[in-house]
């Protein structure tokens, strides 16, 4: 039997981040990727998933610039971003991206049209978000972890255990939040304990160590 091993990339993603969970073959290896994305919305009254990338944390002096937490692993990518979504809570906003620099760990954002800072002040901790296509690629066998969101989780020998509500990142592996019997159980996202991630069908095979469920 082949080793089972598990990757783990950060790049903007948890629950509603733009995140990847993916799954590559390699000889006698069975890996799985995990890259952290951002969450996933519903937009303009359509499905398109939006993924965040980022937080208003601040402006940025008086001309309508902003500094921006990214939620990304990648900062690098708003250097390529030309169009985002602001998410006031009450109404989506379509904003052009007309200049990125960086500071530290902050994204300094100019947005076309923005040229006062009475005009961004508003929007302080507004998550920003880019659509499903505009979020990073993936790779073959990767696949976003909102996708997997609301799985059904099921025991290996077939039986309905509960459904994943949350994904949590501890720093040594994600921990999956199921919701099971009424209460949250928290599952390692390790190879002794998830077994199989179905994303097409959103079934998670899991198996229940030992003393799993008296935490």
């Amino acid at each position: 039997m082949g080793l089972f091993c598990i990757n783990i990339f950060y790049d903007a993603r948890v629950k509603g981040n733009e995140a990847i969970r993916g799954i590559s073959w390699g000889k006698n290896t069975f890996c799985i990727n995990i890259i952290f994305m951002e969450s996933v919305k519903s937009y303009g009254g359509n499905m398109t998933d939006l993924f965040r990338v980022g937080v208003i944390a601040n402006t940025h002096g008086v001309r309508g610039e902003v500094k921006v937490f990214p939620t990304t692993q990648e900062p690098e990518r708003f250097k390529k971003l030309k169009d985002v979504i602001l998410d006031t809570g009450k109404e989506k906003i379509d904003l052009e991206v007309k200049s990125v620099r960086f500071f530290k760990n902050l994204v300094i954002v100019k947005f076309k049209g923005i040229d006062n800072i009475n005009d961004i002040e508003k929007y302080k901790g507004c998550d920003l978000y880019v659509t499903r296509e505009n979020a990073i690629p993936l790779e073959e066998g990767e696949v976003y972890l909102a996708d997997i969101m609301n799985s059904k989780v099921v025991t290996e020998d077939g039986e309905e255990f509960g459904e994943l509500v949350d994904i949590l990142e501890t720093g040594a592996n994600l921990v999956f939040v199921v919701k099971h019997d009424g209460k949250e159980v928290l599952l390692p996202d390790i190879p002794d304990c998830v077994k199989e991630v179905d994303d097409e069908n959103k079934i998670i095979t899991v198996h229940i160590m030992k003393g799993l469920l008296d935490l």
